[in-house]
């Protein structure tokens, strides 16, 4: 069996156009039904309904072909005492035969994870965009509310992936966002920030300030309350990335909306679940990433019609990053070989 703790995911590296594109295989097999995938049931005691810990059990067919599972933890008050909110390990097992042969420290890989979800819509979302306008490339002003680990990930995602089609990018987070003092957490932003970007990056004096100005907005929190009430610009997409930042107004005039999994994202009090019940949103008035991915959807959208995207997070997309990494760590040779 091979461990892979923080250590050695990062000297495995976090090649973004890589991980995207397992993402998009996932994708695919769950498309043709080769996947096993239960609703994730959430952990909670002790009274405190923030506090949860969740299992993500899935297989994956295809040429992924593994099985596994995310035991993930989210205790979102660690922040005051300066521990990270999630901590998490994923086990990967052999599909034929149960055997476990991987356990990985899941923090880094949980979080590039669902960078790589958002770098994935994100590719689709440009390539819509330059079908409907061929002569005339799409621009991104980028806004990312929330610049903890989740939001450092997806603003060198951005960097690295869509840097030549940014023309500017904010950041704002209600406890003050630094550039220069990214967290360790974030690893490759440590070293591998685009330089480019960073000189077009500004940090927001308020979430309105970059909301107002920004066609690509990104929501990183772990607010306990909605409080984004505005509606977006016409053809900007939302990346809803936390699921609870946005009122019912702020979305109310929005018809363009993408899951990951209905079944999974309708509930625990989402933004998705909010509109299922104020404004009696249905799966069928939705679309899924399959939609997007396997069928071009997004074309389909007028180009001043913002798009929602809502993820729940899938293990199915766990599983299938995890056993890139451990693919990637045995060809390099890095890894923690233990037990028989």
């Amino acid at each position: 069996m091979i461990y892979l703790g923080d250590e050695q995911i990062r000297a495995v590296g976090l090649h973004w156009h890589e991980l995207a594109n397992s993402i998009e295989d996932a994708v695919h097999v769950m498309d043709n039904g080769d996947y096993a995938q239960p609703v994730k049931p959430y952990l909670r005691y002790g009274g405190n309904a923030a506090n949860r810990i969740i299992a993500m059990p899935a297989y994956v067919g295809g040429s992924i072909h593994a099985a596994g599972i995310k035991w993930i933890a989210s205790f979102p008050g660690n922040l005051n005492t300066g521990m990270p909110r999630a901590h998490s390990l994923l086990v990967l097992n052999d599909a034929n035969t149960g055997k476990p042969y991987a356990i990985l420290n899941a923090s880094l890989p949980s979080a590039a994870r669902t960078a790589a979800v958002s770098a994935l819509l994100l590719r689709h979302y440009l390539h819509a965009r330059s079908k409907q306008h061929p002569s005339e490339p799409h621009r991104i002003k980028l806004g990312i509310i929330g610049f903890g680990p989740v939001g450092q990930l997806h603003y060198d995602m951005c960097g690295k992936l869509f840097g030549d089609c940014i023309d500017e990018a904010y950041v704002y987070d209600i406890r003050g966002a630094e550039l220069d003092d990214i967290t360790p957490a974030a690893t490759a932003a440590v070293d591998g920030r685009e330089r480019g970007l960073r000189q077009r990056t500004k940090v927001a004096d308020s979430w309105q300030q970059l909301y107002s100005r920004c066609n690509v907005i990104i929501t990183c929190t772990v607010s306990d309350r909605r409080y984004i009430d505005l509606p977006p610009l016409p053809g900007s997409l939302l990346l809803d990335v936390s699921l609870r930042d946005y009122t019912s107004s702020a979305l109310s005039s929005i018809s363009a909306i993408i899951v990951d999994d209905w079944d999974e994202v309708c509930r625990e009090n989402t933004d998705i679940e909010l509109l299922h019940k104020e404004r009696g949103l249905t799966k069928a008035d939705t679309r899924s990433l399959a939609d997007v991915v396997c069928r071009g959807v997004l074309a389909g959208y007028d180009p001043a019609e913002p798009v929602l995207f809502c993820p729940m997070g899938m293990a199915v997309f766990d599983i299938a990053t995890a056993s890139y990494w451990v693919r990637k760590a045995r060809e390099l040779g890095i890894g923690l070989e233990i037990g028989n």
